[in-house]
C-alpha cells in the first residue's frame, strides 16, 4: 500500500476489477459488515476486505520494497521486469 490508512501493508492480491480500476488485497482495507442470522450462519459482525485503488497499490521486489514496472523484450518476448533490481518477473 503506498497510501491510506493501510499504508505499508503488504498483502496478496485476491481479486482484480479493472472496470472500476481496483482490487481487493488480503489483510488491507479492511470493514466490519454486519450479517443477519440464518438458518446456516450465525450471523453478527463480520470483517470483510473493501477494494483499493490500484494507483494506491505497487509491486514488491525481492528485497522486499516497492517497485515500478517496465518491459523489454528478451529475444522475441516481451517481459516485465522490476525497476529497482532489473530482475524479471
Amino acid at each position: 500500500m503506498l497510501a491510506g490508512k493501510d499504508k505499508g501493508k503488504q498483502g496478496e492480491i485476491t481479486a482484480v476489477f479493472p472496470q472500476v480500476n481496483k482490487a481487493v488485497v488480503d489483510g488491507v482495507n479492511i470493514a466490519i459488515r454486519h450479517q443477519r442470522q440464518t438458518q446456516t450462519t450465525q450471523g453478527g459482525r463480520v470483517s470483510k476486505a473493501m477494494p483499493i485503488d490500484l494507483s494506491n497499490l505497487a509491486l514488491m521486489d525481492k528485497n522486499g520494497k516497492a517497485t515500478r514496472v517496465g518491459f523489454r523484450m528478451e529475444g522475441d518476448q516481451k517481459v516485465r521486469f522490476a525497476k529497482t533490481t532489473g530482475d524479471a518477473i
